[in-house]
């Protein structure tokens, strides 16, 4: 183990058990600085580093070029090629401000407009054109079941006579062709019944409504010619209805005729509106 000790002084003594190293430095008089003593390592003198080399001016002056940019050079369009500006999307509805003009070049794209007739007005939709052909055919039929109930209950009353039985045994017999008479006379009474509805309320109430039924109305559509130059006339309603009233007639084509609408280009139009030259808009648009 060993000890070290400093006594006042000068002295440096190291003292242990095997032995005692003691190190004796001469005194310096007052005001003068010892001299430094080289850094030694493990009891070698360490050697001075070496000095820096002293980076040289830049140079100056008109042909100094620029300092050099790290990554790729910035792209340049070839010439006379200008880039296309962005075009700017708008939402449904907005209107540009009045007074703000768009810096030129640059386009403003927005929602496309609404299909419109050629005379400028906006097509009736789908769903407005169901709803009233709804509201139109629950008034028609609703008259038809006034008139036809009655009809019904006297032909069944009229074409099948009393039966009489007598120990379980008919006395009459029924006559089948008393029966097909006065059934196909229904029918036809039917169909002629649903005919003159028709008529009177797909064509004197829609002309005299100005293209208009109940049903049209409650919706606020109407019905017109395709040329913005004609006014809806009894021609136009009549050949629209005989169109409709036929196609109904046939299975299949009536709900054809209905969903047509919804892929017909541009102006939206059902076959009998195609037959008859005509189309419907929305009002209040």
């Amino acid at each position: 183990m060993w000890r070290l000790a400093r006594p006042i002084g000068s002295t440096l003594r190291v003292s242990g058990r095997c032995g005692t190293i003691t190190g004796v430095t001469t005194p310096t008089s007052p005001g003068t600085e010892p001299s430094p003593e080289p850094p030694t390592v493990l009891g070698v003198p360490a050697q001075p580093a070496p000095p820096r080399p002293e980076m040289a001016p830049a140079p100056t002056g008109a042909n100094t070029a620029p300092p050099a940019q790290w990554g790729p050079p910035a792209y340049q369009p070839p010439g006379g090629y200008a880039p296309a500006p962005y075009p700017v999307p708008l939402p449904q509805g907005y209107q540009i401000p009045p007074g703000y003009r768009v810096p030129p070049g640059y386009p403003v794209y927005g929602y496309p407009p609404p299909p419109t007739s050629p005379a400028g007005y906006p097509l009736a939709e789908w769903i407005q054109r169901g709803v009233a052909r709804l509201i139109d055919g629950l008034i028609v039929g609703g008259i038809s079941s006034v008139i036809l109930i009655p009809v019904y209950i006297y032909v069944v009353l009229s074409v099948i006579p009393p039966i009489t039985t007598i120990n379980g045994e008919p006395v009459a017999e029924i006559n089948p062709f008393a029966i097909i008479g006065p059934m196909l006379g229904l029918i036809g009474f039917v169909f002629l019944l649903s005919f003159i509805l028709n008529y009177v309320y797909e064509v004197e109430l829609l002309v005299r409504g100005g293209g208009q039924t109940i049903g049209k109305r409650i919706m606020k559509i109407k019905v017109i010619p395709v040329d913005p130059a004609q006014t809806l006339t009894r021609g136009h309603a009549v050949r629209r209805m005989l169109a409709q009233f036929g196609l109904g007639l046939v299975p299949g084509l009536g709900l054809v005729n209905v969903l047509f609408p919804l892929w017909d280009k541009p102006y939206q139009q059902a076959l009998h509106d195609k037959f008859a030259k005509t189309l419907v808009i929305k009002l209040g648009a």
